[in-house]
Formats: C-alpha cells, structure tokens, sequence
C-alpha cells in the first residue's frame, strides 16, 4: 500500500511567546517493509534555525528554534510511504523463560542489542503489579509467541479505549488500576508488564490507516515491539488486537512514549495553551503519489 500521511500540529498560546525551540519526530522510519518516497515539514512562523540528525534509537529528528513573538505555531508534515503486509514466517517455539536466558546472556549480537530494552524507563518501571498482571499469559514453560499473542489479546479484552480519560503522566500503577485509556496507556501496560518478566519490548510511534475501523485513527497511534530469539522484533497492537501490517504506518520507535514524541519543545512564556492535532493517511496511486 502506498499512504499519503498528513499531521497537523497546532500551538496556540494564551500570551505571547518570545520565543521556542522545538523536536519533532514526524519523519516516518525507513526499513524492510516500510519506505518513505518523500517528507515534507512545513512550520509556521518560519524557523530562525533548523536541523536534522538522528537519536540513539535511529529516529530522524527535526528541531527548530522561532525568535520572534507569537502566538502559536503550526507543524505540517506529509509524506508519502509504502508499507509492505506484514510476513511472518515459522516462528520460534522457544519457552517464554528461554528467551529470559538469552537476553540475560547476550546470546548474540541481535539480542545483546535488544537486551537495552529489558530495563526500566522514565514512563515505564517494571513492578510487581505488572508482573501479575502479566503472568496468566506466561503459565511455566509456554512458548513465547503464545504467550505475547495472549496479553495483547487480554489487554484488549480488558481494559476500556477512552480517549482523555487520561494524560501522559498519570502513573502507570494507576492506568492498571482503572483498566481504562488510550493507545499509548495501553502499550506502556503491555511493555511495562514484559519488562518485569525481563523480556525486551519497545515502543512504537505511527498512524494507522484513515476510514479503518481501527480504534485510534485519525491521531497519533502506538504499539508494541518484542523482541523474539532467532525471529527478532514481532508488533503487536493491543488496542485493536491485531497484528501491525500495511495498515500501520511507523514513525519511529524508542522506550517509551518520551523517546517518540511527536513534538515537543520548550517556550519562554505563553501562559496556558491549547493543542490542536489533526491526523489523515490516505491511500494513493502510484502515479498520485508522484505528482
């Protein structure tokens, strides 16, 4: 499938700003079965400074710095991908306690690199609620992909979509607790319960298809990455309890949701203000595309 992926982000102050610098991560990821033909962000007002480079996780990041006063600001960034279905071959039937063993010990290169996801980070701490929660889906001895396949599918059944029933910073413990949230809540549940039993799980930042009955489109989607000895990194989208495949469009991937957000920045002054954001993935012909 070939998608056009439109994000409009817009700030709006209550006071003036002197002004802002700002990081976006709106450049969709290029890899196997995901490549980007074009990528175009626009701000408004014009940046004073901008550049690009990449973070520690491959991520192409964008950061812009505006000097003169305003009073709110609007990113737009379209690109236009290509996204290959999903294909899963014959997959491990390690135990979920053999792949423990192999990321402890570093068994190779692939899973010496993915064991840096086994560890705490700044939204998501293991704990032993979250090892509970887990460990019905991880009965002693049951293969790994089963038991991955199980939680995601509980997490769906389980847990209520309620868009701003929450906030980003609502602690964890407390979005296990109310068994209610968005998709970002609902893959910090996921990986924070995977990282208690020392697996290696990452987040990842998208879109998904516009017009899909998909919970979470028409915004900024999230899901879940796991690392699997001998099949590498298997997604899984516990929102909509299904696999990723060309209807998910992937920006990028970290920790957590901190690592990938979409735009962030900081301002001097402002007072309160109100985000607007506003999300299309369309598809398009191959000759659209180029014109």
């Amino acid at each position: 499938m070939t998608y056009r992926a439109k994000h409009i982000t817009r700030h709006i102050y209550e006071e003036p700003v002197a002004q802002s610098i700002n990081e976006l991560r709106l450049t969709p990821r290029e890899f196997g079965r995901q490549h980007v033909t074009e990528c175009r962000i626009q701000v408004e007002p014009e940046p004073a400074l901008w550049r690009t480079r990449k973070d520690w996780f491959g991520n192409e990041v964008t950061t812009f710095s505006i000097f003169e006063p305003h009073d709110r600001f609007t990113v737009t960034a379209t690109s236009i991908v290509e996204v290959e279905p999903a294909r899963v071959g014959v997959l491990p039937t390690l135990r979920w306690e053999e792949a423990c063993a192999l990321l402890i010990e570093g068994a190779d290169n692939p899973t010496l690199e993915a064991s840096e996801f086994i560890y705490d980070s700044p939204f998501i701490s293991a704990s032993p609620q979250l090892a509970a929660f887990a460990k019905p889906s991880f009965a002693s001895g049951r293969p790994l992909v089963e038991a991955l396949d199980d939680l995601s599918r509980r997490i769906h059944r389980e847990f209520e979509y309620a868009p701003k029933s929450t906030s980003i910073d609502m602690p964890l413990a407390e979005v296990l607790k109310n068994r209610r949230g968005v998709c970002q809540d609902f893959s910090h549940v996921m990986i924070g319960a995977l990282r208690s039993l020392r697996l290696a799980a990452r987040y990842v930042s998208g879109y998904l298809r516009s017009g899909a009955n998909y919970q979470g489109a028409e915004a900024s989607h999230a899901w879940v990455a796991v690392f699997v000895p001998g099949a590498g990194w298997l997604h899984f989208d516990p929102t909509n309890d299904m696999v990723p495949s060309d209807g998910h469009v992937t920006l990028g991937w970290g920790r957590d949701y901190g690592d990938v957000t979409p735009v962030k920045g900081v301002t001097l002054g402002g007072g309160s203000q109100l985000v607007e954001v506003a999300v299309r993935v369309d598809p398009v012909t191959a000759a659209a595309a180029v014109s």
